[in-house]
């Protein structure tokens, strides 16, 4: 059984470091579980709402459990605008 992971996600969520934390969320969630911790994010873009949401769908399919604390106002700001928040894993 494998040991649960932990990102913690810094500096600025944007288009520049999502492909790269978006493949270490998925490795990690190919073999168990994930916890995201975003409470050390400066800023994001609309991108770090789709890597949340690919996350979700890899952690559904691999039913494997994904989950994130510290979601920044503008991130859910940005996902309250395209009608997704309640998609987030937010628990």
């Amino acid at each position: 059984m494998a040991a649960d992971a932990q990102i913690t996600v810094d500096g600025n969520l944007t288009l520049e470091v999502i492909p790269k934390l978006f493949e270490e969320g998925l490795a990690h969630l190919g073999v168990g579980a994930l916890r995201v911790d975003f409470s050390q994010v400066e800023a994001v873009d609309s991108s770090a709402i789709s890597m949340l949401l690919g996350w979700q769908r890899a952690a559904q399919q691999g039913r494997n459990e994904l989950s994130v604390t510290g979601l920044p106002d503008d991130l859910l700001s940005l996902a309250r605008l395209y009608g997704v928040e309640e998609l987030l894993p937010t628990h």
